[in-house]
C-alpha cells in the first residue's frame, strides 16, 4: 500500500540512523506485520496490541506530522536534524 510505504519511508529516512538499537528494533517489528494489520495501526483504525508497537507506530505518525488516537502512548523520540 503506497500510503504505508510513504509513512514508513519517512521515518526510516529521517530517524533510523539516529535511533537507538531498541528504537530500530521496534521499527523493524512494524515492518514484519502483514499490510492489512499495519494499515489498521497507521491509518488509525485500531490500537497496536503492545506498547512497543504502539510506540513505533506513534513515532512513524509523528514524523509524518500525523496525530492518531490509536497511538496515544509515548512515541519514539524524534531527533532534530
Amino acid at each position: 500500500m503506497k500510503e504505508l510505504d510513504l509513512l514508513l519511508e519517512g521515518w526510516f529516512r529521517d530517524q533510523f540512523r539516529r535511533a537507538s538499537p531498541s528504537e530500530q528494533a521496534r521499527f523493524a517489528s512494524l515492518l514484519e506485520l502483514p499490510d492489512p494489520e499495519l494499515a489498521r495501526y497507521l491509518l488509525g483504525r485500531e490500537r497496536p496490541p503492545s506498547p512497543e508497537l504502539t510506540s513505533a507506530a506513534a513515532a512513524v505518525l509523528a514524523n509524518a506530522g500525523v496525530m492518531s488516537r490509536c497511538c496515544e502512548a509515548e512515541p519514539l523520540p524524534s531527533r532534530a536534524l
